[in-house]
């Protein structure tokens, strides 16, 4: 039972953040000044990406967990899988993105593993 909770919990969160990723999609790109159409759309591409990616692991983990036993074999992996992804995408952004100064980006690596922690806490609590 406890599981699926933080299962849900981390489910919900990364769903959210990746919603909150794609809402300000135009308002960063502008916030880059006067660049290129090319520019700008590579841009919009990989926020409006990041953001979906995120959604798609958040609405993953919600419906396996949903939908079926949560320690079965597939979703034990399924959520293994969505840990992963989210470290990397942790060590990624800590790279990158979160050594500017916007603040958002900042706490992005620490949003990503905290619900990385949720999914497997939740394959083995």
């Amino acid at each position: 039972m406890i599981n699926d909770i933080l299962l849900y919990i981390g489910s919900i969160v990364i769903t959210m953040w990746g919603i909150g990723h794609i809402i300000p999609t135009k308002s960063v790109v502008s916030g880059f000044g006067t660049i290129s159409e090319d520019k700008k759309r590579i841009i919009t591409m990989g926020w409006i990406a990041e953001g979906l990616t995120l959604c798609f692991i958040g609405l993953l983990v919600l419906f396996i967990t949903i939908w079926g036993r949560s320690q079965n074999p597939i979703a034990i992996n399924v959520y293994r899988a969505s840990a992963l992804m989210l470290i990397i995408m942790a060590v990624l952004t800590s790279l990158t993105g979160a050594r500017t100064s916007v603040i958002w980006i900042k706490i992005c690596p620490y949003v990503k593993t905290i619900v990385a922690v949720l999914f497997i806490l939740g394959v083995y609590l």
